[in-house]
């Protein structure tokens, strides 16, 4: 039985109708987030959104026991928000959930849409608004970020497991009295592991990168020590990914408690599957390489899309001028 990941839905819970429409709609909201990204993100920029991206795909791995026999894991869009704004957050989000559900089967292809929308965009959306309301009541006061990083963290989770509860219920997988309350309940516990978590993150960065969250002078994002520090807790995470709790996750839980499980399908093609890689006879080594592997395919795609819109964008900005001095 294949049993989905948190708020990674499978192929199954939701009509084919519905999955379309996500599709188009989340193909045109990343569509403009990458026009806005290669307009307004600073050039610096582009490698930290490849680590940071890595991280989250790294720190995904690590499921945290929930009261009540279930577990959540981080899903990272209040941090990615919080860190790079949101359109290059959507791009981070989209990235990870993309390669997630490729290479390692986690997720829906015909819902992929479904769930780039509900992490990545309401994820996103949800986080920015949070996050800036937060900084604005309390007059970008240092302790607000750590107030609005869990607060963006906690609404972020709670309001992505709302969303999926009521794609359930328009695709008549589970009535809303039943998916909203159930889903909203576990997910209201998740996100509390969720903002905790990225308050650790905000703290060490407030401890030691004070300017990335634009507090003290401003220096450049990138330099060695950065990239030293990024690898070193890419590399941490896979190591710890196979002590990951193994209780069922939000999504997997509500299924089995109401009577949906079994409408879960199958992936139609394997390459990395349950994030074990293939032909290893230890299970802690295979899923330590799969996550590094992950970690390495979200970074390298990351990189290669931003690089090469830019570079696109560029040369239509060149033409353009050249086209000016003929005139």
């Amino acid at each position: 039985m294949y049993a989905p990941a948190p708020l990674h839905i499978p192929d199954g819970f939701l009509s084919i109708l519905l999955s379309g429409v996500l599709w188009i709609v989340s193909f045109a909201l990343v569509a403009y987030a990458l026009k806005r990204v290669n307009k307004e993100l600073d050039e610096r920029k582009l490698p930290v959104m490849g680590v940071l991206a890595a991280a989250i795909f790294a720190g995904q791995m690590l499921n945290f026991t929930v009261i009540g026999g279930t577990s959540g894991h981080l899903m990272g869009a209040a941090i990615a928000t919080i860190l790079l704004g949101p359109w290059a957050a959507i791009i981070v989000m989209t990235s990870v959930v993309a390669i997630q559900a490729l290479i390692f089967q986690d997720g829906g292809l015909l819902v992929l849409g479904a769930n780039i929308f509900n992490m990545a965009i309401i994820g996103v959306a949800v986080s920015y608004f949070v996050y800036t309301t937060v900084q604005k009541l309390t007059g970008k006061r240092p302790w607000g970020i750590f107030v609005g990083g869990f607060l963006a963290a906690w609404f972020s989770i709670l309001i992505a497991a709302l969303a999926t509860a009521l794609e359930l219920a328009i695709s008549g997988t589970s009535p809303a009295n039943i998916a909203v309350p159930a889903m909203g309940g576990i997910h209201a516990l998740i996100g509390i592991g969720e903002g905790l978590i990225t308050m650790g993150a905000l703290g060490l960065l407030y401890a030691t990168r004070p300017d990335i969250l634009q507090v003290g002078e401003k220096r450049s994002m990138g330099g060695a020590v950065f990239w030293l520090a990024g690898l070193l807790i890419v590399v941490a995470l896979a190591i710890a990914s196979p002590f990951a709790s193994a209780n069922p996750d939000g999504l997997e839980w509500v299924a089995e408690k109401n009577g949906f499980i079994s409408l879960a399908q199958g992936p139609v093609f394997e390459v990395i599957p349950d994030y074990l890689l293939p032909g290893l006879s230890s299970q802690a080594l295979a899923t330590i390489l799969a996550s590094i592997i992950g970690a390495l395919l979200v970074f390298g795609v990351l990189l290669v899309v931003t690089y090469s819109r830019r570079k696109t964008a560029a040369q239509s900005i060149h033409q353009a001028d050249a086209l000016k001095k003929e005139q």
